[in-house]
């Protein structure tokens, strides 16, 4: 016991005694110092006595759905470095196909007494998907925060993307190029960011006189590979602009445009989602609908530690705007033949 006190006050920077008092619950401790010795216990492997294991480390769970998207990488960093500046550290977890579960993360977090978890797209986003972990979080009273999509029977404050504006963005930069031939790369149909994509798109269509018909819709998963693939249904129907769901899409469509023997954007434009890392390197440069990252991540994490210091946040929606991006993915219509 001696020989723990000294590591852990060494390490902390704190006299014997104060850790001394921190581990036997006694008074006098700064909770600053508090949470600086029971971190401490944590990072060198020692086990909290008994009656402070109930007490929560200053973890926090980062759930991503995967890193293949350059965007998501990106919002780790974004939330990581927020949660440092207020004292947190990231446990991250990533889903992969045949990989570790939603479910089972949530259950390793748990283990780890996280102050409380950030999800920034998973299982939540798709509305037939199973979302019983995230209600028995909730039921545990550990703090939540979504990103991406709000789930109708849970409780939780969300920071999102405007995709009604998103949509509103990239379907009227190819009108205003005179393009009336346009197809839809989304996600899967359950998919709540793809659906609020095509609600607007609908009604885009319909403002501007331009036939959108079911078969000009496409569903794929987010990687560029499916993106491909889906996209030649497309150009099959002749359509003259491809607005899609997410950047890999859209660099998918590219490769497909091209295989077909066609170009972008001389025959076909193609228009992204996200405006993640070097799609202004990408050839052609993606003209995409820019996630404003940066104050939608420290968003989140603002709303995460108010609800870890006990304070009430509304269950609302918090919609950013995005931001067109245009470079040369995109371009004037072709004049119709004859």
């Amino acid at each position: 016991m001696s020989k723990r006190l000294a590591e852990v006050a060494k390490k902390v920077g704190v006299s014997e005694a104060t850790v001394s008092r921190v581990l036997n619950d006694k008074p006098g401790v700064s909770q600053a110092t508090r949470d600086a010795v029971l971190t401490a216990l944590d990072v060198m492997g020692y086990e909290r006595p008994t009656k402070l294991r109930g007490e929560r480390n200053r973890l926090v769970g980062l759930v991503l759905p995967e890193l293949s998207n350059p965007i998501f990488p990106a919002l780790a960093e974004v939330i990581g470095g927020a949660l440092a500046q207020n004292g947190f550290t990231p446990v991250l977890c990533t889903r992969s196909a045949g990989g570790v579960s939603e479910a089972e993360y949530m259950d390793l977090l748990l283990g780890q007494q996280v102050s409380g978890v950030i999800f920034t797209g998973g299982q939540y986003t798709e509305r037939r998907a199973d979302h019983a972990h995230y209600h028995r979080l909730v039921d545990l009273g550990l703090p939540l925060v979504l990103m991406s999509a709000s789930v109708e029977d849970l409780e939780v404050p969300t920071v999102s993307c405007d995709d009604l504006v998103a949509m509103t963005q990239a379907f009227e930069h190819v009108v205003s190029l005179g393009h009336e031939r346009i197809g839809l790369l989304l996600g899967p149909a359950d998919h709540i960011p793809s659906e609020r994509k095509l609600a607007a798109a609908l009604i885009l269509a319909e403002r501007h006189g331009i036939e959108l018909a079911e078969a000009d819709v496409v569903r794929s998963d987010y990687s560029l590979e499916s993106g491909q693939a889906t996209v030649a249904r497309l150009l099959a129907r002749g359509v003259t602009a491809v607005l899609c769901a997410s950047d890999p899409l859209a660099l998918g469509a590219i490769r497909a445009v091209r295989r077909s023997g066609r170009s972008v954007p001389e025959d076909v434009s193609v228009v992204g989602f996200d405006d993640s890392a070097l799609m202004n390197s990408t050839d052609p440069a993606l003209t995409t609908v820019r996630q404003p990252i940066e104050p939608m991540g420290r968003a989140a994490v603002g709303l995460l530690t108010q609800l870890i210091a006990g304070q009430d946040v509304a269950s609302d929606e918090l919609l950013f705007e995005p931001e067109l991006v245009v470079r040369r993915s995109t371009a004037p219509a072709r004049p119709a033949a004859g």
